[in-house]
């Protein structure tokens, strides 16, 4: 007995070229093709042909030619390994910088550039090869945009699944027609609340809750990366998700982040915290790729006056970081580009400029366009009006000043970090007249811990309060923060 696929379990494209030969010839039947089929497999010999590999040599017998076939219109579901001629209808989600490369035989420059997109049924990667890496520069693409995809062929990517692949003969142009099966970015987006389950192509919108953070970082290859880091709410901060953006990229965030703002995080993904780093509930992941927008109406901001409580330290880009207050007591982390600094700022010195960006309680001051100048303010409060006591440090992610004693030898160990690597940690604990808490340097900053012993009162500018494992509170040195000895 002959034995065949069923059509609607047959890949779409050997569906559609069935239903092209049946057009073309009216007076065969469905069973009638399936026969010559089978009987085209019989003589050439079993194991030389699929059912789409005999197709092809059925239609030729009867004078058909696939070349002009209408290619196939197919979704994301119905992609495998191996697939080509692939026409695909989605909207963008994420798209990345073009990475450039040097073939080693030949040493020809290849440029590539990847997008993740989407449909009613899922989310997949896209690769554009060489000229098609600047097409979603040239269409001014951003996310939500709804484009075809034409001529495309599916490989396998380095986690097994389908990657759509387009090269010289294929195109990505905007869509014309409206595609009102393929969701928009509001349909597919989550709350908070809705976050159950690890998941990718993600949508999510929520409240910034504690002062977003830019934190740089070292590759596995050594160069040095960012990292923005923040805590994401439904609001009333009965669910919190922490949030971390590697390699972030500056232009795919508001020039105003601040706390309370309301966002939404566009192309991210849901995994488990590692329990080393929280609290093991899960967190919003996103890469380079990724893009944070206000959902409210940004408010513009006015030149800043900052009073400077630490000495510049000068990095390895052509900037300056400082420690600053503003008029309201806010202890303020501040980058600026080296060539925009005024002569003779020294601590106590006050400042005033416009910032580029404002991330919560960091400003970034760039040459292109910001400006800083020296000005006499005698009103901007002086680093003895903000040292905090332990019992008010309340606000996760804001950044203390804290007199206190040290009352535990400083304990250092080696940890393992996300990327493989070995880093040292030191931890002690300190205290003042209304309570104690854990101080935590790492890296660099674990060093400068390893010099204080038990009963030194020290002071401690610049430290971030966190959330610990075990639920209390603790105080993470950042990279510029100053422990310094008191008499």
């Amino acid at each position: 007995m002959i034995t065949f696929l069923r059509l609607r379990d047959m890949p779409l494209d050997f569906k559609k070229m069935i239903e092209f030969v049946l057009e073309k010839k009216p007076e065969t039947t469905l069973e009638q093709l399936k026969e010559l089929i089978e009987e085209k497999k019989r003589r050439i010999g079993a194991g030389y042909l699929t059912d789409q590999g005999a197709l092809f040599l059925v239609a030729a017998d009867l004078g058909i030619s696939f070349e002009n076939t209408p290619q196939s219109q197919v979704g994301i579901k119905d992609l495998y390994v191996g697939a080509r001629d692939i026409n695909l209808s989605v909207r963008i989600l994420s798209i990345y910088p073009i990475r450039k490369y040097t073939r080693k035989d030949s040493e020809d420059q290849i440029e590539n550039r990847t997008l993740t997109v989407f449909d009613q049924d899922g989310g997949i990667r896209v690769k554009l090869w060489n000229k098609l890496a600047h097409g979603p520069d040239e269409l001014r693409l951003k996310p939500g945009d709804l484009v075809r995809i034409t001529n495309g062929y599916i490989k396998s990517g380095l986690d097994g699944k389908p990657v759509v692949n387009l090269g010289e003969s294929s195109n990505i142009e905007l869509e014309s027609e409206n595609r009102e099966s393929i969701p928009d970015l509001e349909s597919i987006k989550l709350d908070v609340d809705k976050v159950t389950t690890e998941q990718e192509h993600i949508v999510i919108d929520g409240v910034i809750k504690s002062a977003p953070r830019i934190v740089e970082f070292s590759d596995p290859r050594g160069e040095v990366k960012k990292s923005l880091q923040t805590i994401l709410s439904n609001g009333d901060s009965t669910r919190n998700l922490r949030v971390a953006i590697w390699n972030v990229s500056e232009n795919n965030i508001p020039r105003i982040l601040n706390v309370n703002s309301r966002v939404r995080i566009i192309g991210a993904r849901i995994k488990q915290a590692n329990l080393q780093y929280g609290n093991g509930d899960l967190e919003i992941h996103g890469d380079e790729g990724t893009v944070i927008e206000a959902i409210d109406k940004q408010a513009n901001y006015d030149v800043i006056t900052v009073r400077i409580i630490s000495n510049g330290n000068a990095d390895n880009f052509g900037r300056i970081n400082l420690f600053g207050i503003d008029k309201d007591k806010n202890i303020l982390t501040m980058v600026v580009d080296d060539k925009l600094m005024p002569p003779g700022i020294t601590t106590n010195s006050v400042i005033e400029g416009f910032p580029s960006r404002v991330f919560g309680n960091s400003l970034i001051f760039s040459q292109k366009d910001s400006y800083v100048k020296c000005v006499e303010n005698n009103s901007i409060p002086k680093l003895e009006d903000t040292i905090s006591k332990i019992r008010n440090m309340d606000k996760v992610g804001d950044i203390y000043i804290v007199e206190a004693i040290v009352l535990q030898q400083p304990n250092s160990v080696q940890v393992n970090t996300r990327t493989g690597g070995l880093v040292s940690v030191t931890d002690t604990l300190i205290g003042d007249d209304t309570g104690e808490i854990r101080l935590v340097g790492w890296r660099e900053n674990s060093g400068e811990l390893d010099k204080i012993k038990v009963g030194d009162r020290i002071r401690v500018i610049g430290a971030i309060l966190n959330a610990g494992r075990d639920g209390k509170h603790e105080l993470t040195l950042k990279k510029d923060s100053l422990v310094v000895a008191m008499s």
